[in-house]
């Protein structure tokens, strides 16, 4: 609706999660905002989601240059050795060529900082060890009762049967923490080049 921003965290018919739920609930009446069928669990995640929104505002203390990060990202971050950005890159790790329309910014910025906290399942890392000992690492493809597929770390499809292998399970994510080796500015300014990636195709 004209006016309203919801992403701002401030309501002006609710004080608490809990009015923002009754609200969600039973609509409002004479304005544009229908009542709906969700129950209580569905309209609390729609407030716990309002919320995260807002505080991902509120905690963006260093605005980010969508320029400035594409450097970082293409030099300092050395970013494109494991992901690929349109024709450029690697397919090592995800294509990021449209994460900005996947993850907002503070999910961005987790994912520099902490990039065990929330792993996409299909970015999972995944080990096998053949009964020769061989070890391969790679971002899993593909897993079913007899085989695996990977894309290992020279951008090859590897594919195994489960039957020839000693061993296998997830890894942990090969993406570093880039707390200490970036600065909170280049930080966000990597997240602010990140955001304007929008290429639907690559979703």
């Amino acid at each position: 609706m004209p006016g309203v921003d919801l992403g701002r965290g401030q309501f002006k018919r609710a004080q608490t999660d809990q009015d923002l739920i009754g609200i969600i609930q039973k609509g409002i009446p004479n304005t544009g905002m229908p009542a709906t069928n969700f129950s209580p669990e569905q309209a609390a995640r729609v407030v716990a989601y309002l919320r995260s929104v807002a505080a991902s505002k509120r905690s963006g203390a260093v605005a980010g240059d969508a320029t400035r990060g594409k450097a970082v990202f293409d030099g300092k971050g050395g970013c494109a050795s494991c992901h690929r950005v349109g024709a450029v890159g690697s397919r090592v790790g995800p294509d990021l060529s449209g994460i900005g329309l996947l993850r907002r910014a503070v999910e961005l910025e987790q994912s520099l900082l902490d990039p065990e906290a929330d792993v996409q399942v299909n970015n999972r890392t995944y080990r096998v060890v053949a009964k020769d000992g061989t070890a391969t690492t790679g971002r899993l493809l593909n897993i079913d009762s007899f085989t695996v597929q990977l894309l290992d770390s020279k951008e090859q499809l590897r594919s195994f049967d489960k039957s020839a292998l000693r061993d296998h399970g997830f890894a942990p994510s090969p993406m570093p923490s880039f707390k200490a080796r970036l600065s909170a500015q280049e930080i966000a300014d990597v997240v602010g080049y990140l955001v304007t990636l929008k290429d639907r195709t690559a979703q």
